[in-house]
């Protein structure tokens, strides 16, 4: 029973994160792009569709959440660890590391579907880096160093806890959090009429409802209640054990894992790793049908290094922010986690401090 269960929550995982590459494709979907845009020519247009993905998510999942389909607090996001320092210096790595990668995570994988061979080597990068950030050389520096930094917090460390803990009745805590904060979003990227071309609302709407599929697959398809071997609550097929959407940089260390040791029996694909699939695949088919795949190398040794370092910089900032700009910046702002939020404005900040850098760095040679 348990295998067919983890087939079905597999199958339709990858058919979520399929959708999410053809819609990356299509729409351009980038949130390196979106902080490049506003900084080097105060466009908002591409900003607005990652915010407006959050504010879909906030809602869907809130609502996922208050109808008893699944329980946020059963994501690796709402935990009572408030590990301030690990959110701050990871997503401020990993904001830098995408804007030297040309791309994040998820911009990696559907590169990789449009025929991008360097996005090849920024994958092969990031995920080693990452697996060594998780149970490596830097996995010690992790641990003993940046996760000692935390604040505990009892009743959870999302917004809702912080409210009531502050005063405000559960049920008022919750729905101020999810309409104020979501509805808040999805108003702000809906009023501007500029915003309101097809390719920007897909990218935003499409992305917010797939990150919402995502914890409906894991959170309720895949949630068992006793487990036949461990006779234990379990989600199946997810690499935390805990209940999980779209993220892609912890997955993309486990992807090479399976690769390496297959052989393995006890080594089986992921709810993670099948994202990963399925975001390639789902960008291969949309660039293959229309007509867009092209093959892409390296410009310079200089585009070379940027790429190698950024990825490294991705590896280990998503691990130790537990979550790049989709785990983190979308998936994780959704259970309307305070790391999660913080995670996002460390990412932009340093993606926004890097092309800073850049455009000065070009301002001098020139």
């Amino acid at each position: 029973m348990a295998s067919v269960s983890a087939n079905t929550v597999l199958w339709l995982a990858f058919a979520v994160a399929f959708v999410f590459g053809a819609i990356g494709r299509k729409t351009c979907f980038c949130t390196m792009g979106a902080v490049s845009d506003i900084v080097n020519m105060g466009d908002w247009g591409r900003m607005r569709m990652w915010l407006l993905a959050i504010g879909i998510a906030i809602l869907g999942a809130g609502s996922l959440h208050a109808t008893g389909q699944i329980d946020l607090a059963k994501s690796i996001y709402r935990t009572p660890n408030f590990t301030w320092l690990s959110y701050l210096v990871g997503g401020f790595c990993f904001g830098i590391g995408m804007v030297l990668a040309s791309g994040c995570g998820s911009k990696t994988l559907i590169r990789i579907g449009g025929g991008s061979l360097k996005s090849v080597v920024v994958f092969l990068t990031l995920g080693l880096v990452a697996y060594m950030t998780l149970r490596g050389i830097f996995g010690v520096f992790r641990v003993n160093v940046l996760e000692k930094a935390a604040i505990f917090l009892p009743d959870g460390q999302d917004i809702p806890a912080l409210l009531t803990g502050a005063g405000l009745a559960p049920q008022t805590a919750f729905w101020l959090a999810v309409l104020g904060i979501g509805g808040g979003l999805t108003a702000f990227c809906l009023a501007n009429r500029e915003f309101w071309t097809f390719d920007r609302l897909l990218g935003g709407l499409g992305t917010g409802l797939l990150v919402v599929a995502a914890w409906y697959v894991s959170g309720h398809i895949g949630y068992v209640a006793e487990h036949p071997e461990t006779l234990e609550e379990a989600f199946i097929a997810t690499n935390s054990g805990r209940m999980e959407a779209l993220s892609f940089v912890a997955p993309l260390a486990y992807t090479l894992e399976l690769l390496m040791l297959w052989s393995d029996t006890s080594r089986t694909v992921s709810f993670g790793i099948a994202t990963a699939l399925g975001v390639v695949a789902g960008s291969f088919v949309w660039s293959i049908a229309t007509g867009n795949f092209r093959w892409e190398g390296f410009a310079s040794v200089e585009d070379t290094a940027s790429h190698l370092i950024g990825a490294a910089l991705m590896g280990f900032g998503g691990v130790v922010a537990m979550g790049c700009t989709v785990g983190q910046g979308i998936s994780g702002f959704s259970t309307l986690a305070l790391g999660s939020i913080i995670t996002f404005a460390a990412i932009v900040a340093g993606a926004a401090a890097m092309l800073k850098f850049q455009y000065w760095r070009l301002l001098r040679q020139a």
